[in-house]
C-alpha cells in the first residue's frame, strides 16, 4: 500500500496540475495519479494553444467566468511560471451577412462576459492587422493570445512538485472505495489512501465520477485533426484567424500561429467513441486544407511537416445532446470529493480559475493552513537557441555539452537534452524530451536527432535499447539490434 495523503488528484492534464499547484499553497500531503507516462498526454497537449477571450460562452456560465478570469491574469502567470506566451490578439472573420450578424451577436456576448477591447473591423483594418487573413470583415479580440500548452502543463506540475506534491505516472485508477472516512484508490496494482479525492480525469471524468458515487454524467468525444505547418508559413501569420462561429458558439477550422513560429490548421470536429484514437486520416486532412485556405492563404502542402489529433471531452445532456457547462462540484452523497467534469475548451485558459474554485470548495469544508514555504515561481528552462552569440559562448565555456547540437532544426544542444532527461518529474520518454526542449519538432521531425535522443536516454538511465519508449506504454522505439 502506498503512503497516505490528504488529497489525491486523478489526472495530470492542465487542470489536474493546476489543482495540485494551487493546493500546494497549503500544508497538505498531495499526490497526482496519471495513467500515462507524463503530464499533458491527452487533450492538454492536443489543442490549438490559444488563450481565449471569452466571447462564445453563455453569460454567467462557469466557462465564461473562468475564461475571462484566466485571460486577464495570464501575463502574470506566464511570467511567474516561465511559460512561452504572446498576447497576439485574434481575428474572427466573416464573408456573408449571416456571418456579420453572428459576429455582432458574439461581440455582445463577450462584452457581457467582461471581454475587453472587442471591435468590428473592415477589410482595410484586417489588412493592417494581418494581411494573410481571409474574410471580408472580422471581429478583433486584442486580449486573446497564444501559448505553449505542453510547457504550461509541465510548469504547473513542476511548480506543484517543488512545493511538495508527488506525481505517480503509469497509474490508471481502477477502483475507489470509501472506508472509515478515507478513500482507498486502486491504480495499476497500487492502493493509495487519502482523505480527499479530486476528479480531473478529462475524457474519463464521467467514469471516475461514477466510481466516486456521482453517476449520470455523459461525456462524448469530439475529435479534431490538425496539420502543422513549417515556420516558413509562420512568417506570414500574426495571430489566430477563426471563421465566424455557428449559432451554438462552435468554430470550424482555423489557422493559429504557435509561440514557436509554426502554424496549426484545424481542428475539424466529429464524434468518436474511442477515447484513445488519435489517428489522422487523408479525408480529414483534405478537408482541413480546403477550409484552412479560407482563413490563411499560405496553407500549402510544401509547408506540411506533421499532423495530429485531439479529443475534446464534452459533457452532454443525454436526453437532448446539448453541450453543457463545466462542472466543478462537491456533493453531499460523495463526501470529501471535488468533481471536475466536462472540462474542454476553454479549459487551457480556465485551468487556474477552476483550480481556485476547487480549492475554495474544499476550504468550505475544512480549514486549510497556508504553506509558509510555498514558492509560486518556477524557473523556465534555458534555451540555447534564444541566447545571443556572447551568451552561447559563455554557456559552452561553462559546459561543453552546450557546444554539441543534437537537434539541428530547433538548435537544441546535448546539455538541454540531458537536463530534460533529468527533469524534476522523473519522466523519460522521447516525447517527454521533445515537449521539454522542442527537439524533433522541426522541419525533419526527428529524422536527424531522434535516434541520438534515444541513445542519450539509454546512456543516462541505463535502459536497454528495447526499453526506450516514444510516448505511451507499448511504444517501444526499437525491438532489438540488427547486428548481434
Amino acid at each position: 500500500m502506498a503512503d497516505r495523503y490528504d488529497v489525491l488528484i486523478i489526472g495530470a492534464g492542465v487542470v489536474g496540475c493546476a489543482v495540485a499547484r494551487e493546493l500546494s499553497r497549503y500544508r497538505l500531503r498531495i499526490c497526482v495519479l496519471e495513467k500515462e507516462l507524463d503530464v499533458a498526454c491527452g487533450n492538454s497537449s492536443r489543442n490549438s494553444g490559444v488563450l481565449h477571450g471569452g466571447f462564445t460562452y453563455r453569460k454567467g456560465s462557469l466557462k465564461a467566468l473562468c475564461c475571462v478570469e484566466g485571460n486577464r491574469e495570464f501575463d502574470a502567470v506566464a511570467e511567474e511560471l516561465g511559460v512561452p506566451f504572446r498576447r497576439s490578439g485574434k481575428l474572427v472573420v466573416g464573408f456573408t451577412d449571416q456571418d456579420r450578424a453572428s459576429l455582432e451577436s458574439f461581440k455582445a456576448v463577450g462584452e457581457g462576459n467582461g471581454a475587453v477591447g472587442l471591435e468590428m473591423v473592415d477589410r482595410k483594418r484586417l489588412n493592417e492587422l494581418d494581411s494573410s487573413a481571409g474574410g471580408e470583415f472580422a471581429m478583433y479580440s486584442p486580449s486573446s493570445g497564444i501559448l505553449d500548452p505542453m510547457a504550461y502543463t509541465i510548469a504547473l506540475a513542476e511548480n506543484a512538485g517543488q512545493n511538495g506534491a508527488d506525481f505517480f505516472f503509469d497509474r490508471e485508477v481502477t477502483g475507489i472505495i470509501r472506508r472509515d472516512g478515507m478513500h482507498e484508490v486502486t491504480a495499476t496494482g497500487d492502493t493509495f489512501t487519502t482523505r480527499w479525492v479530486v476528479n480531473a480525469a478529462g475524457l474519463n471524468s464521467a467514469r471516475i465520477s461514477a466510481m466516486l458515487g456521482i453517476g449520470g454524467y455523459v461525456i462524448r468525444g469530439f475529435k479534431g485533426e490538425y496539420i502543422i505547418l513549417d515556420k516558413k508559413a509562420g512568417a506570414f501569420l500574426n495571430m489566430p484567424v477563426y471563421p465566424a462561429p455557428n449559432p451554438k458558439g462552435g468554430f470550424a477550422t482555423h489557422a493559429t500561429p504557435t509561440v514557436h513560429g509554426n502554424v496549426l490548421i484545424g481542428p475539424d470536429s466529429y464524434i468518436t467513441e474511442d477515447f484513445d484514437d488519435f489517428s489522422v486520416t487523408r479525408k480529414q486532412m483534405d478537408g482541413l486544407v480546403a477550409d484552412g485556405l479560407k482563413m490563411f492563404a499560405q496553407v500549402k502542402r510544401e509547408y506540411f511537416i506533421r499532423s495530429f489529433a485531439g479529443i475534446r471531452p464534452k459533457l452532454v445532456d443525454p436526453a437532448t445532446g446539448e453541450i453543457l457547462d463545466f462542472v466543478c462540484e462537491a456533493r453531499r452523497e460523495a463526501p470529501n470529493t471535488i468533481n471536475l467534469v466536462g472540462i474542454e475548451s476553454p479549459g487551457l485558459t480556465s485551468a487556474l480559475p477552476l483550480a481556485r474554485r476547487a480549492v475554495a470548495l474544499m476550504a468550505e469544508r475544512e480549514r486549510l493552513v497556508p504553506n509558509p514555504a510555498f514558492e509560486p515561481r518556477r524557473k523556465a528552462p534555458l534555451r540555447f537557441s534564444e541566447q545571443d552569440l556572447a551568451g552561447k559562448k559563455k554557456l559552452i565555456e561553462q559546459d561543453p555539452d552546450y557546444g554539441e547540437i543534437v537537434c539541428r532544426c530547433e538548435c537544441v544542444t546535448k546539455a538541454e537534452i540531458l537536463k530534460a532527461i533529468r527533469n524534476p518529474l522523473g519522466v523519460c520518454t522521447v516525447a517527454a524530451i521533445k515537449n521539454r526542449t522542442r527537439a524533433t519538432m522541426g522541419r525533419c521531425q526527428g529524422g536527424y536527432c531522434e535516434t541520438r535522443i534515444a541513445k542519450l536516454i539509454q546512456d543516462e538511465t541505463g535502459r536497454r535499447v528495447t526499453e526506450v519508449l516514444f510516448n505511451l506504454k507499448g511504444s517501444a522505439m526499437f525491438t532489438g539490434r540488427v547486428r548481434e
